[in-house]
């Protein structure tokens, strides 16, 4: 069967019964429908002094055309630790329309590894996305009436964005205010991808309604005539944000095709944003289960990093267990096979193509971690290729096969039960940059620790950024391509020195983290030549097909 049928043919169980597991009572829960429901921030209140669940990311090696299965990968380990009788909760972030209409389809597992209801979680679900993108807009619009109605506050530069949950190019640069009208000055403008928005960030950063308030409030909107910054709170802006974020910042409950319960909120790119669901919901995720699995956006160049560095030093845990997520395929790919080839054995291109898994590994390690490769495993794999592949690895990392796109959570038990022997021994996590470094200093061990990077080269933008910004004692989210190590999408194999290219460097107080641009990275993307939209549809019967 295709995905689209395997998720209409499940049996769902009302979402009161997944409630009902987790012990959660029905006055905090605010039930969408029979299969979704949002999770008062009051229950959290209720069970905080619960003890911790074991904390595993799932990452993966960077990504390809192929897809490297990472959801699919944490839906199946999920289903496997409770097919083990052990309480494991999953912690996902939602889909954005933009991949949803461009380029995926569709970001909620595959085969028998799906979270449900699937139509909804892709689309609109329970309308937190719009909700960030609406705050985010009436900020918009306050800005521009502030400086209509007078510019008390002497506005003199805006720097806030628009943003819109889809893939539109030409959005990127715009010309607003052009009505002719008194007081309304033209001037440039654009649009971020709501899923890169500071909003976003902060919806996903804050611990409570008035941790959201109070970064809402922190936000720099502008600066006056004296290069001064203008925040949110000076335009008395931020109690409306949160009144428009009042759902949003609940979790949302949904479940597994195997019935088992998943927390799905917020949903940063890693490659322009933080890429990890909410720390509202991991946290609430670790007092409810013994084990809780989430996982970080792209590879682990990107998500993983910016899940350590930004999410971990902020909920101050560690995690206990890393996976590090490949295909066969993938790195056939990454060792220079076209797409079309890369399920036919190739022993040479799957050699050069380990290189990148070995990166990853690395990299985790560096955080004093020990990572496990899961190894999603298709039916053209051959004997051969896995085997030269538990070869490279013998010593560097233990690996596990996985079937739980065929076998559901059967085919991720061996995965769980390793998982669950990581998770008894104690790790040595450590940051790779510390808080007190300056933004050049942390910028530069991310680039050489993380990435490969000879060094750092800065445009003059970049460096006149950096003189305000770098003692600054604040997290780094670096924005760059999630295709290689490297600024350059292209530079698959990254066996050649190189440096990375910082274009600019943005202030996100709200988020308290400073944006680093790197390469050509764009914080709006664009369609492919043939997007997904052209194949999504719904027939007369309200059935929708083609988010597959």
């Amino acid at each position: 069967m295709q995905d689209i049928e395997i998720a209409r043919n499940a049996k769902l169980k009302n979402i009161n019964k997944i409630a009902e597991r987790l012990k959660i009572d029905e006055e905090y829960l605010e039930q969408y429908g029979k299969y979704k429901a949002k999770i008062s921030l009051n229950y959290y209140e209720k069970i905080k002094g619960n003890k911790d669940g074991k904390l595993i990311l799932v990452t993966a090696i960077n990504p390809t055309p192929l897809g490297e299965g990472k959801t699919t990968t944490s839906i199946g380990l999920t289903d496997a630790f409770n097919k083990l009788n052990k309480n494991a909760i999953l912690a996902l972030r939602e889909p954005s329309l933009g991949p949803v209409f461009g380029i995926k389809g569709g970001a909620t597992g595959g085969g028998y590894s799906q979270v449900a209801p699937m139509e909804d979680i892709n689309l609109h679900f329970t309308g937190d996305i719009h909700a960030i993108t609406t705050a985010n807009n009436l900020l918009s619009a306050i800005i521009d009436n502030h400086i209509w109605q007078g510019n008390e506050l002497e506005i003199e530069k805006v720097t806030w964005k628009r943003c819109v949950d889809l893939n539109d190019r030409a959005l990127r640069k715009v010309q607003i205010s052009l009505s002719g009208e008194k007081n309304m000055t033209p001037r440039e403008d654009g649009f971020d991808i709501t899923v890169a928005s500071e909003i976003m960030a902060i919806l996903c950063l804050a611990k409570d309604m008035k941790d959201l308030k109070r970064r809402l409030g922190n936000i720099i909107i502008g600066y006056n005539k004296q290069n001064n910054p203008i925040t949110c709170k000076d335009l008395k802006a931020e109690g409306s944000l949160a009144v428009v974020l009042k759902d949003a910042i609940n979790p949302n409950l949904v479940q597994t095709l195997e019935n088992n319960p998943v927390l799905i909120h917020g949903g940063p790119f890693a490659n322009i944003a933080h890429g990890c669901n909410s720390i509202i919901a991991t946290n609430m995720a670790l007092k409810m289960g013994d084990y809780v699995i989430t996982e970080a956006g792209f590879g682990a160049d990107l998500g993983a990093e910016k899940f350590l560095d930004i999410k971990c030093r902020l909920i101050d845990k560690k995690p206990n267990a890393v996976v590090i997520v490949a295909t066969l395929k993938a790195l056939k790919y990454h060792g220079g096979v076209g797409k079309e080839e890369c399920t036919k054995e190739n022993i040479e291109a799957l050699k050069i193509g380990i290189n990148n898994l070995l990166k990853h590994i690395e990299n985790i390690k560096k955080y004093g971690v020990t990572p496990i490769v899961a190894i999603n495993k298709f039916t053209n794999d051959t004997e051969k290729e896995i085997t030269v592949l538990k070869e490279a690895l013998r010593g560097i990392a233990e690996v596990s096969l996985l079937e739980n796109w065929e076998k559901g959570g059967e085919g991720a038990t061996d995965l769980a039960n390793k998982l669950i022997k990581i998770c008894e021994t104690e790790n040595d996590f450590e940051y790779i940059y510390n808080i007190n470094d300056t933004i050049e200093e942390k910028i530069a061990k991310v680039s050489q620790k993380i990435y490969g990077a000879t060094g750092v080269e800065y445009s003059d933008l970049a460096k006149e950024q950096l003189k305000e910004l770098n003692n600054l004692k604040i997290p780094i989210c670096v924005a760059k391509t999630q295709y290689s190590f490297s600024d350059d999408p292209k530079d698959l194999l990254g066996d050649k020195p190189f440096n990375l290219h910082v274009t600019e460097l943005k202030m996100k107080a709200g988020a308290e983290f400073v944006v680093v641009l790197t390469g050509k990275i764009m914080t709006m993307p664009g369609l492919p030549k043939k997007p997904a939209a052209e194949n999504i549809s719904i027939d007369d019967n309200g059935i929708i097909t083609g988010i597959f």
